[in-house]
């Protein structure tokens, strides 16, 4: 097939691959504009721009994919189909009709769970015990076109954001790859949504979804905790300074202590109680400094009982 790409992140790059792999002509790639980044505000390419110019695919960056003379050169581009996985811009429908199979949106959910953002993060947030991809037709609404295919990816018990994201960006490249036959050769009947989602809209994660209350019971905010790692991280603040909480597990204990409290602190970690349980924290990192285990910062940071966490 004759396939145009929009993605933009690190979760699009292996689809993008998949199908140059595949033997598809990839006629264009396209991308979110360049950004500036990090402390010299230099501009910086999308990793799916990089990967599209080490194949030696040309690459379009369109402020806003609507404007006229943009849907025009996608016209003039003939795709077959149109790819979109995680572009991070809505597609209209002058060019939604563009393709004869359409414009496929690679979503990493089992739809209609988790239409929106970030279904990733808030199925670990949540605590499903499965999740997974669906390659979607696209229509008008939001994640709403109707279903080709499916794989299920099960959640194992310490699940992070990032490791669910690595699974699901593998599985949806193959997924996508082998859909793309399939219609070629006619084998897909399209299944369509219901109206309703079981779950609310999976909206974009904020820095600030990270600030944990510990009025929360414990479970939660041990998942909250796995479903934001690696970013935007869960945290606390300990002293007026911001502490990164990369790893902790439950207890099933109450301390009669007030929520946020230190009940404990050692070589076994911090002990803080929750609304309900005790969580014991495991990996820390408090702000201007490195990772690391509560054993070894506890070697150099006094934590007395009953400090309390903000």
């Amino acid at each position: 097939m004759k396939v145009v790409f929009m993605g933009t992140p690190d979760f699009s790059v292996g689809t993008l691959e998949a199908i140059i792999a595949a033997g598809h002509e990839v006629a264009g790639v396209v991308t979110q504009p360049d950004r500036p980044k990090g402390r010299g505000k230099a501009m910086q390419y999308t990793p799916v721009k990089t990967a599209a110019i080490a194949a030696d695919i040309p690459v379009y960056q369109p402020i806003k994919v609507r404007e006229p003379e943009f849907v025009e050169l996608l016209r003039q581009l003939k795709p077959d189909v149109i790819v979109v996985v995680a572009f991070g811009q809505i597609i209209p429908a002058s060019i939604l009709e563009i393709p004869a199979f359409g414009c496929l949106n690679v979503h990493a959910s089992l739809l209609p769970k988790y239409r929106g953002a970030a279904p990733i993060q808030w199925a670990v947030i949540d605590g499903e015990k499965e999740s997974g991809v669906t390659i979607m037709r696209m229509d008008a609404g939001l994640d709403t076109g109707d279903m080709l295919a499916k794989t299920v990816i099960p959640l194992q018990e310490n699940e992070t954001g990032g490791s669910l994201f690595d699974k699901l960006s593998k599985a949806g490249a193959g997924l996508l790859v082998d859909t793309l036959d399939r219609l070629e050769q006619g084998e897909i009947t399209p299944e369509k949504q219901p109206a309703d989602s079981p779950n609310a809209y999976a909206r974009m994660i904020r820095k600030t979804d990270g600030r944990i209350d510990w009025h929360m019971e414990a479970k939660n905010i041990e998942r909250l905790i796995r479903g934001l790692n690696p970013w935007p991280s869960a945290y606390t603040i300990l002293n007026q300074k911001t502490l990164k909480i990369w790893k902790a597990s439950v207890l099933d204990v109450e301390t009669g202590k007030e929520p946020g409290m230190v009940t404990d602190a050692g070589k076994s970690g911090i002990f803080v109680q929750t609304g309900k349980g005790v969580l014991r924290l495991e990996e820390v990192q408090l702000e201007g400094k490195k990772r690391m285990s509560c054993d070894a910062f506890l070697r150099g940071f006094q934590l007395p009982v009953d400090t309390r966490l903000q």
